[in-house]
C-alpha cells in the first residue's frame, strides 16, 4: 500500500477559527503533550544524576526544567503541523487545533516561543553545549520528523526516533559540560526502544494511519514485515539494555534487572511475531506496547537508584573509553 501525499491539501483541513480564541488553560497544557513530556522529564533526569556533576542544584532543577519545556515546545509545534492529520485521526480528533479549540497560528506561536526560550534559558542557567543539543533535539523533532519523515517514509519512527532518546544526553550535558559515550549509550538504548514500542501501537491502529495517509510500517510494508521488524528490533535491543552494566555505568541491581526485562521484551516480541489473526493478535501487540513502557522506565529507574544510593557500578570492559 502506497501512499501519495498531496501538497496542496496539506493543513487545509483545519480552518481559521474566527473571533477571540476559545482555548482553556487545559488546551495549552494539551499541546505540550504532557505524558510524552513526562519520560523526557525522566530520562533527562537520568542523564543528570549519572553525569559527573559540576553544577549547583538550583540550577540543575532550572535546567531540567528548560528541557521539558523544550518538549513541551516540540508537542506544541507538531500538533500545530499535524491538525490536518490529528482531525482524521480518532485518538488525536480532540486535540486543541483539530477540534477547533485554538488556532494553528496561536499553537505555532507558544511552541516558538517556548523553544527559544527554552534553549536560551538552557544556555545562560547551565551552558551552551546543552543549550545546542536542545536546539537540535527541537529542530530533529519538528523539522526532520514532523514535517519531513512522518508523511514519506516508513522509517519515520525509526529515523525520527532520535530526536525523543536525546534527552539523556542534553540533561547529561546539562550538569557536566560534556558529552560521553555513557549518555550516548542511554540514548542508544532509548533510540532502539522507540521502533518495537511505537510499531506495536501502529499495529492496533493501522487503520487510524491508513486514514490519515501516514505510511507507518504496518500500513506500507503490512502487518507480518512489521511484526519481523519488531522481532529483530527486540533482538538487538535486549543486549544494548544491559550494556550499561557492562562499561561502569550500571551495577549488580542493573545488570539482573535489565537482563530479565530484555528477556520479557524479546518473549512478548515473540509472542507478537506468532500471533496474527484476530483478538489474540491484537492482545499480543498491545501486551508488548504496555510492557516497553514498564522495560524502559524500570531500566531508567534503576540507573537513577544505584547513583542516588551510592552503589557502585560493575567494572568497565572498556577502561578509558567512558
Amino acid at each position: 500500500m502506497t501512499f501519495a501525499h498531496d501538497d496542496t491539501a496539506a493543513h487545509t483541513a483545519v480552518p481559521a477559527m474566527p473571533g477571540p480564541s476559545l482555548a482553556g488553560v487545559e488546551d495549552y497544557i494539551a499541546l505540550l503533550k504532557p505524558r510524552v513530556m513526562s519520560l523526557v522529564v525522566f530520562s533527562a533526569l537520568v542523564g543528570m544524576v549519572a553525569a559527573p556533576s559540576g553544577l549547583h542544584p538550583v540550577l540543575a532543577a532550572i535546567a531540567l526544567l528548560c528541557i521539558a519545556v523544550g518538549a513541551g515546545a516540540s508537542g506544541a509545534l507538531n500538533m500545530w503541523w499535524d491538525a490536518d492529520i490529528d482531525a482524521v485521526m480518532t485518538r488525536t480528533a480532540n486535540r486543541p487545533v483539530p477540534a477547533g479549540r485554538m488556532t494553528p497560528g496561536e499553537a505555532c506561536a507558544f511552541g516558538v516561543v517556548l523553544s527559544v526560550g527554552s534553549v536560551l534559558m538552557l544556555g545562560l542557567a547551565s551552558n551552551w553545549l546543552a543549550a545546542g543539543l536542545l536546539a537540535f533535539t527541537i529542530f530533529f523533532y519538528v523539522v526532520i520528523y514532523t514535517m519531513w519523515l512522518k508523511r514519506w517514509t516508513p522509517q519515520n519512527i525509526v529515523i525520527g526516533g532520535l530526536a525523543g532518546a536525546m534527552p539523556p544526553m542534553v540533561g547529561w550535558a546539562a550538569v557536566s559540560g560534556e558529552v560521553s559515550l555513557h549518555s550516548a549509550l542511554l540514548v542508544a538504548i532509548i533510540f532502539m526502544w522507540t521502533p518495537p514500542h511505537f510499531w506495536a501501537l501502529a499495529l492496533i491502529k493501522s487503520d487510524d494511519y491508513a486514514r490519515a495517509g501516514v505510511p507507518m510500517l504496518p500500513c506500507v510494508a503490512g502487518p507480518d514485515e512489521t511484526r519481523r521488524q519488531i522481532l529483530l528490533y527486540a533482538l538487538a535491543l535486549a543486549p544494548l539494555g544491559v550494556a550499561p552494566a557492562l562499561v561502569g555505568l550500571g551495577g549488580w541491581l542493573y545488570l539482573a534487572l535489565s537482563s530479565v526485562l530484555g528477556l520479557g521484551f524479546v518473549l512478548r516480541a515473540v509472542a507478537v511475531y506468532r500471533r496474527r489473526e484476530g483478538e489474540a493478535a491484537r492482545k499480543a501487540a498491545g501486551g508488548l506496547f504496555g510492557f516497553s513502557l514498564i522495560y524502559l522506565f524500570a531500566l531508567l529507574a534503576v540507573v537513577l537508584v544505584e547513583k542516588l544510593a551510592g552503589l557502585p557500578p560493575l567494572p568497565s570492559l572498556l577502561p578509558g573509553w567512558m
